[in-house]
């Protein structure tokens, strides 16, 4: 037995779910998709939080295309949205009469829509379709690993072993959920932690024999060491839930929102200090094949009830980071297996479709409406899908590129398969794109860039950007998280700062360096090759 099949057979033995708020909480180290956000672990204070429409959604009865309206009308007479109930977002567009809260961020700049997303060949089954987004390929080639995972792997060499270090901490990404996705299956591991409570006990803490020198005790050995990280990475989640506080009051009573809930306990580890950079939440119901509207409004019912949960959530969670004044590090997303066919069905409902629209929503976001409504056919029959505008792997691309700062190289390797419908801007606003200054004199936030040259030897250049005068404190650490030298301690003003690093006593190797301005802090890493 090679180690990977070991890992898979034993390691989900070690995930216990650890109870926050009633919520089973489970932790992971690396993952598909949490593996590529948290190279933000490393580089970045920035958070990303995934949001998964489970069920598939239907798509046009969330973002209305009012300039379609009358194919729309022909197409699903059963289950349309009254013109004069839909929330308009501009002429040509509108939201579900459910989603007042998504509305208010669209008019205030937190919220993008990004029309038509799929990909090529889709496919109709929810375990497939599923796959597919959380692995990023082309839809013909099966997948083991995720999207986020890939650039991950290239971000944290070692893990699990050699962490949790100074620099990092903490878990690099938590899904609030009983259920393991395919998104958070890293290239060898799933991370999971062993917590069930604040007095649990590890299944597999290790013991305190020396493992024998055999195949099967090298193994043991390694899990002993994930079983170790994952007793840290307990302890400082309940740390920083019993440290965070949520301060917004938009928030339903526990137990009536599931989403809701799920992102209140984001919002409170944010607010703990927890430095997980992604996090992964989800709402089902969205199969909806009957009965999506009542038969007397089509204003209520399933899906009218899932949407208002999901706008409610969404925006007491944006309400609870401006009152913790996180709001400017957190960009959110969501999406669905698929979308629903454009002609409803005989039985209130919709079937399984292609293309949907994707939001991403935070203060930081690229606000407004990304390509045209969907195009509807003069005659629409059962077989008609919405056509394809953009390659949600495109999303993800831009995401990673513009929020947390992948490098070409870090694309090529998390983003497999070919685009031919890639997106044609930022899913970022412009001022906050990942390493574009400001033009101007003065920093507009606070950046930490790569060092230069980069490998090095000896000597090289880490230059990063204040826009206020702060107390900095830039260290570097090895491999295994030791400090090996402390380049700044002290007041610094506003501006464009440079130090140089001379390793020439050290050897060559792997080293993170890590800026601390005031509450903000970023990590990189640099090669030192003699």
């Amino acid at each position: 037995m090679n180690r990977r099949e070991f890992i898979t057979r034993a390691v989900p033995a070690t995930t216990l779910p650890f109870l926050l708020n009633g919520y089973a909480l489970k932790a992971y180290g690396s993952s598909p998709i949490i593996d590529a956000l948290t190279s933000a672990a490393f580089s970045t204070n920035r958070i990303f939080v995934l949001v998964q429409l489970v069920g598939g959604n239907d798509g046009l009865n969330t973002v209305i295309p009012l300039d379609r309206y009358s194919s729309l009308s022909a197409a699903r007479s059963n289950i349309l949205i009254p013109s004069t109930k839909v929330l308009g977002l501009t002429a040509a567009t509108g939201l579900h009469p459910a989603m007042t809260g998504l509305q208010s961020l669209y008019n205030n700049g937190q919220l993008l829509v990004i029309q038509s997303v799929s990909y090529p060949n889709p496919n109709f089954s929810h375990f497939r379709a599923t796959d597919i987004w959380l692995t990023a390929t082309d839809a013909n080639v099966i997948g083991n690993t995720g999207w986020l995972g890939r650039y991950l792997d290239q971000d944290f060499p070692g893990y699990p072993g050699a962490y949790p270090t100074p620099a990092v901490p903490d878990p690099l990404a938590l899904q609030i959920s009983s259920v393991v996705t395919p998104g958070l299956q890293g290239p060898a591991i799933s991370m999971g932690m062993a917590v069930t409570n604040p007095n649990a006990t590890y299944f597999l803490p290790g013991g305190s024999d020396t493992p024998p020198a055999t195949p099967a005790g090298h193994e043991i050995a390694f899990i002993r060491q994930v079983a170790q990280a994952t007793q840290t990475y307990t302890t400082s989640i309940k740390t920083a839930a019993s440290k965070g506080k949520n301060l917004s009051t938009l928030y339903p009573a526990a137990g009536q929102n599931s989403l809701a809930d799920q992102l209140k306990i984001v919002a409170q580890l944010i607010a703990g200090g927890l430095q997980t950079r992604i996090y992964v939440v989800n709402i089902g119901g969205f199969d909806t094949h009957s009965a999506q509207v009542t038969a007397t409004d089509t204003t209520l019912g399933a899906h009218a009830t899932l949407l208002g949960k999901l706008s409610l959530g969404i925006t007491a969670f944006e309400d609870d980071l401006r009152l913790l004044g996180a709001q400017d590090r957190v960009l959110g997303m969501t999406f669905s297996e698929f979308g629903r066919r454009i002609v409803s069905n005989a039985s209130g409902g919709t079937d399984h479709g292609t293309a949907e629209p994707v939001i991403m929503f935070g203060s930081k976001v690229n606000a407004g409406i990304m390509g045209t409504s969907p195009v509807l056919p003069a005659t629409p029959t059962v077989n008609d899908n919405i056509p394809l505008q953009y390659d949600f792997r495109s999303v993800y691309a831009s995401i990673l590129k513009d929020w947390f700062g992948a490098s070409p190289t870090e694309l090529q390797i998390a983003i497999t398969g070919t685009i031919t419908s890639p997106l044609t801007s930022s899913v970022v606003s412009s001022g906050a794109i990942a390493g574009v200054g400001s033009g101007g004199n003065q920093p507009k936030e606070y950046s930490l860039e790569q060092n230069y040259p980069n490998p090095f030897n000896p000597s090289t250049v880490i230059r990063y950007e204040l826009p206020d005068g702060v107390n900095v404190r830039i260290d570097v650490y090895n491999s295994l998280g030791e400090r090996v030298a402390t380049l700044v301690d002290g007041p610094q003003g506003a501006g464009t700062h440079e130090v140089n690093f001379n390793g020439g006593s050290l050897a060559s190797g792997m080293y993170l360096y890590r800026l601390k301005a005031g509450s903000y802090q970023e990590t990189k890493r640099m090669l030192l090759l003699k």
